[in-house]
């Protein structure tokens, strides 16, 4: 069963716009994708990559549902990956002048606590203090029967509030839900209308579909998993409970293309794509990574745009690099194990460069691991050490060292522990080796500017 689960059924792009992943970066790909499902036992995946504001990768893996191979073309469930949708149409109806992000909630829905004091960018940052509705990672009883938005509204939001309005952030799928209710009022029509009038069509995102209709033989069915026991599809929840909050579904491909208005500033004012990924404050000055709709990281120099999506049976992630001009959209059909984020974590190690302290950790990494290679099989390159280790390496020290690791084999993996850090004039980094049977400690010194290694010790590990 496993193999059929990673069987990969893939539809590429068009090979001219597949040129810019050299072929050992699509195999690659392919490789991580097809291992992250069989490791999570997750039915299938869907991908598209955008590199230099382009599509360049579109591909799905595994099965939709029990009868149906993933394709390309179809519609996952992103679920909160719509609140940059949401917040991109309060965003668009400021623009138009029928709403200003500094109105008060109470101005649109009555009856809302602290209303007269949450200002309609909190609901979009998760500054409201409004209590969230599904923070559970399952569904709960009442999902089972449809609802509405005025019905969330009755019974989540009109609780004494978690805390005054910009005091701390804390996720709320209820404001999203009152941001689309506001966002109705001062458009006149439906939410998902209006999104296609000023966002889909215009991007020919033609696959979008609310999630309650994506539901059937001919769509991706979600599916989960008790601890480790079988993957089983799982019961979607009632109509109603995502809306504004979570309720479309779309191909990646289609995803993709939002990303890369954002990535060229283009189909809204460049003002509102700012204005979206501009983090917020709390009131007492601490900045925090919340965009509107959106989190907004900088790591290593490389600012991301991203966000996660969970609905019953579904993960999903999408992250934009606009200063690389480079989009990771994965989407899969199960809500149980992390294939989603991992798989979007190696593709970015595939197609993004990597910072130069990132390079320089690897390399540091990689030749830690041929010296250790070289000394369970006794064949020691002693120029990749100093004088003192190659004093310390007498033929004694390689023999004992071959005689005791040989056996061993190659392991299963060789990580380092945290960062490097400076003491006598080298750099410490110490690696966790890993056995099926048994664990090692590696602690090694190089020299910062030819990375010759000084020291380098083994011993059992915990």
């Amino acid at each position: 069963m496993l193999k059929h689960v990673i069987s990969l059924l893939v539809i590429a792009a068009a090979p001219a716009a597949a040129q810019p992943l050299t072929a050992q970066q699509t195999a690659a790909i392919d490789q991580a994708v097809a291992k992250a499902l069989a490791d999570t036992a997750v039915p299938s995946a869907s991908i598209t990559i955008v590199r230099d504001g382009k599509i360049v990768l579109t591909r799905a893996y595994g099965k939709a549902n029990e009868g149906l191979p993933a394709q390309a073309n179809h519609p996952y469930q992103i679920a909160s990956i719509s609140k940059q949708f949401t917040a991109m149409a309060l965003l668009l109806l400021e623009e138009e002048g029928k709403l200003n992000l500094d109105d008060k909630v109470s101005k649109w829905v009555p009856g809302i606590s602290g209303g007269d004091k949450i200002a309609l960018r909190q609901l979009l940052n998760h500054t409201s203090g409004l209590q969230d509705y599904w923070p559970q990672d399952f569904s709960f009883p009442a999902m089972a029967r449809p609802t509405s938005p005025q019905a969330i509204v009755d019974i989540w939001a009109k609780k004494p509030l978690d805390f005054a309005p910009g005091d701390h952030a804390q996720y709320s799928n209820t404001g999203y839900v009152i941001a689309g209710m506001i966002a109705e009022k001062a458009s006149g029509e439906p939410l998902m209308s209006y999104l296609k009038r000023k966002i889909f069509v215009p991007l020919k995102m033609t696959s979008v579909v609310n999630q309650d209709d994506a539901i059937g033989a001919a769509f991706p069915s979600g599916y989960g998993r008790y601890a480790l026991g079988p993957v089983r599809p799982v019961t979607p929840a009632a109509r109603g409970w995502l809306y504004a909050a979570g309720e479309l579904s779309m191909s990646a491909e289609d995803l993709a293309k939002w990303n890369i208005a954002r990535i060229n500033r283009s189909l809204v004012p460049a003002d509102d794509w700012a204005a979206q990924e501009t983090t917020a404050k709390l009131n007492d000055g601490t900045a925090i990574p919340n965009g509107l709709g959106v989190f907004v990281s900088n790591s290593s120099g490389r600012k991301a745009v991203t966000h996660g999506g969970e609905s019953v049976g579904f993960l999903a992630t999408n992250t934009v690099y606009p200063a690389e001009r480079t989009a990771i959209t994965v989407m899969t059909n199960s809500w149980s194990g992390g294939a989603y984020g991992r798989i979007s974590r190696e593709i970015a190690k595939i197609v993004l460069p990597q910072p130069p302290e990132a390079a320089a950790a690897s390399a540091t990494t990689q030749r830690a691991r041929i010296v250790y290679d070289q000394l369970r099989t006794g064949a020691l390159d002693r120029s990749l050490l100093t004088d003192n280790a190659n004093y310390y390496f007498t033929e004694q020290a390689v023999a004992d060292y071959r005689s005791s690791l040989g056996p061993l084999g190659a392991p299963t993996s060789f990580e380092p522990n945290g960062k490097p850090s400076p003491r006598g004039g080298f750099m410490i980094q110490g690696y966790t080796i890993k056995y099926p049977a048994r664990t090692l400690n590696l602690s090694t010194f190089y020299e910062p500017a030819s990375g010759r290694i000084e020291q380098f010790l083994v011993s059992p590990g915990e």
